[in-house]
């Protein structure tokens, strides 16, 4: 068992948004859903890549907000795109450098693997022009954090 589990308050739709999680990551299932008399999900362990989250249908009393968020390892712009079209579809929105939130609210970094290499050439110039790319664009591209570099 993960000692630390991320706990996610929903307003009474974490199960739609455990289903939503689910069709998007190869890799995932519910582990556990504890149901009110009346049938309704009040809390539930999932898992997605490996990752076990706790969700519980509190109601409206709390958001979301990016001071916490998920962060998304990509070794591929097709990942990065599929990942990213998924999570803003149905009233997601896109945010900066790689941030979004989804239809829920739910704040998520969508990375490639490659720009934290390239962020930490001893090549300051390099890093910089990165940097400097990066911080144009919402969703990430690689091909262009590529281009940045080797100017």
């Amino acid at each position: 068992m993960q000692k630390i589990v991320p706990f996610l308050w929903f307003d009474n739709n974490a199960e739609e948004a455990i289903a939503f999680y689910s069709s998007i990551f190869k890799s995932a299932r519910t582990v556990q859903a504890n149901r009110r008399g009346d049938g309704t999900l009040m809390s539930a362990t999932f898992e997605l890549e490996g990752q076990t989250f706790m969700a519980l249908n509190g109601g409206p009393h709390f958001q979301f907000n990016e001071a916490v968020s998920l962060f998304v390892n990509c070794e591929t712009q097709e990942e990065v795109d599929d990942l990213w079209e998924r999570l803003t579809a149905d009233g997601g929105q896109e945010s900066r450098c790689g941030w979004l939130k989804d239809k829920f609210g739910l704040s998520w970094q969508i990375v490639p693997t490659i720009l934290g290499e390239l962020l930490q050439d001893k090549d300051e110039r390099k890093a910089n022009n990165v940097m400097q790319a990066m911080l144009r664009m919402n969703k990430l591209d690689i091909e262009a954090l590529k281009q940045a570099y080797a100017q």
